[in-house]
Order: C-alpha cells, then sequence, then structure tokens
C-alpha cells in the first residue's frame, strides 16, 4: 500500500513540475529587442528599439517597436493602435517544411504537440520508477504478456468495464467510500506496471534484433520500449489506438500477474513447465530482473 503511495505522490509531483514548465511557456512581455521563444508582448505604453525575432509564438503588439518583427512558427498580430517602423514577417510554412513533423497550423497547434510529448515524457518517468520500485511484479507482468497477450488483452477491457459497476457497488455501500480512491490508484499502478513490463519487452525484441549476440540489460530494454511507445503514440489517427491497446494489454498482464499461471492455465502452463506439445516453454532472453 506504502508503495502505490509513493506512485501518486510521484504522479502529482511531475503534474505540478508540468503546469509550472506550462506557465513557463506563457507569452512574456518584452522591453528591448532581441530572439524570444514561445510568444511576446509589447504593452501599449511601450516603446521598443531593435528587431524582435520570435520562435514557437506569435508577436502580440499594443505598443511600438522600431525596427522588424518576424516570428517563426507563429504570426505578428498588430492591435489597434500599435506601430511597427519595420517590416512584419511571417515564416509559419516555412518554419513547418524545414521541420517535417510538425503541425502547420501555428504556434497553437505546436504548443499542443509540444504539451503531448512532456505528458509522454512525464509518464514514462513514472513507469521507469515504477520498474525500479516493482521489480518482481513487472516480470511476472512480462511473463504473462509474453506467454498470453491475447488473454491479458481480454482481461485488460474485462477490467475496464467493470470498473464503473464497481464504483458504483462501493458508493452505493458508503462502507465502501474509503475504497474508491483505492480502487484509482489500483488501476492507475495496473496501468503503470502493464506498460513497464510492455516497455521491457518490445524494447529487449528490438534490441536483440539489432544486436542478435548480446544481451540487453531490462532498464536499457525498458527505456528503448518506452521510446517506440511514445513514438506510436504520436503518431496521427493511430496514436489514441495505441494508447487503447497498451492500456489494455497492460493492465490485463499487471493484474495477470497477482494470479498463479495454474490458476488460468492449469499444471502445464506453471512457469517452467511444458507446453500442450510437450516440449518446454520457452522464455525471454535476457538476465531476469528479479525472481518472485
Amino acid at each position: 500500500m506504502k508503495y502505490l503511495v509513493v506512485i501518486v505522490a510521484l504522479a502529482a509531483c511531475v503534474f505540478l513540475g508540468m503546469r509550472g514548465h506550462a506557465a513557463a511557456s506563457s507569452p512574456q512581455t518584452i522591453d528591448h529587442g532581441g530572439t524570444y521563444f514561445n510568444g511576446v508582448v509589447v504593452r501599449p505604453d511601450q516603446e521598443v528599439e531593435g528587431d524582435v525575432t520570435v520562435f514557437n509564438g506569435d508577436a502580440d503588439i499594443y505598443g511600438t517597436v522600431d525596427g522588424d518583427v518576424t516570428t517563426y512558427g507563429g504570426t505578428v498580430i498588430k492591435e489597434p493602435g500599435s506601430v511597427i517602423t519595420g517590416q512584419t514577417n511571417e515564416y509559419a510554412s516555412q518554419w513547418s517544411n524545414a521541420v517535417p513533423w510538425l503541425p502547420s497550423a501555428g504556434a497553437a497547434s505546436m504548443a499542443r504537440e509540444s504539451a503531448k510529448m512532456m505528458t509522454l515524457l512525464a509518464y514514462s518517468v513514472i513507469v521507469v520508477l515504477v520498474f525500479l520500485i516493482f521489480p518482481v511484479r513487472v516480470r511476472t507482468a512480462l511473463d504473462r504478456v509474453e506467454h498470453h497477450p491475447g488473454l491479458s488483452a481480454a482481461v485488460g477491457a474485462l477490467a475496464l468495464v467493470a470498473a464503473v459497476p464497481i464504483a458504483v457497488l462501493l458508493f452505493i455501500s458508503f462502507i465502501g467510500w474509503p475504497l474508491l480512491p483505492l480502487e484509482v490508484v489500483a488501476y492507475i499502478a495496473g496501468v503503470l506496471i502493464g506498460q513497464a513490463a510492455l516497455g521491457v519487452l518490445i524494447g529487449r525484441r528490438l534490441l536483440e534484433l539489432v544486436h542478435p549476440h548480446n544481451t540487453p540489460t531490462p532498464l536499457m530494454a525498458l527505456v528503448v520500449g518506452l521510446v517506440i511507445i511514445c513514438a506510436a503514440e504520436l503518431m496521427p489517427v493511430v496514436g489514441w489506438m495505441v494508447t487503447a491497446l497498451v492500456w489494455l494489454v497492460g493492465l490485463g498482464a499487471a493484474i495477470l500477474a497477482f494470479i498463479r499461471e495454474t490458476t488460468f492455465m492449469g499444471p502445464g502452463g506453471a512457469p517452467g513447465g511444458t507446453v500442450s506439445g510437450g516440449g518446454p516453454r520457452p522464455t525471454i532472453s535476457g538476465p531476469p530482473m528479479a525472481t518472485p
């Protein structure tokens, strides 16, 4: 239970840090020319001397600018009564062509993409911390998702569907009210443990393809796997499908990690046992993270 509290505390710290980052990225008020990022504002009573160049943001001019105003990935906004003695240049489309993976809708879209990337990065950091705190449970979930991916997805889907009825029953029972936060924490912990297992599996498989004779460490495999998962989640159209699949399979594998394999596979499905053909069960290569 104390580990679950640690996870929630870490998530809260990362969330507050992201809010601080977002606040730091808001447009800033300037009083002299120069190069700026994430947007600038010139107040009505200001007179800015020198050229103003802005990357990844808008230049909102209320006062006077004695020079040129240029934006890359944004627009020059001339408010009523503003004065710009030089030229105004906007390079939103050229900026997008120079960096093809960025959207072409200007600073707002770029800000949304940056926020999404920061969210995925923060989430990945939490997954790594969960991996370090629960190595045995992640190793067991890794075994479940490796040998029973379909069952893991089915259990994850069933768990998500059952989340609302369980919450309603706890709420109706009154005495179950203290368990409502615990249910939320349990689901979050399950998703994090499951994604850590998926990250290790995906990263290790890729590293084994690149270097067949080298055995990657679990932490290295996890980092590589999380990079691949995050890149897939950032893809347009299919990104949300990747996220949903990761959550379903990961949650199901985490739930199965708390159940003995013989419970749902019979004696022959125990770790180190045999498969239906009589041969030994294949195991993932590389050193184990821990022995449950």
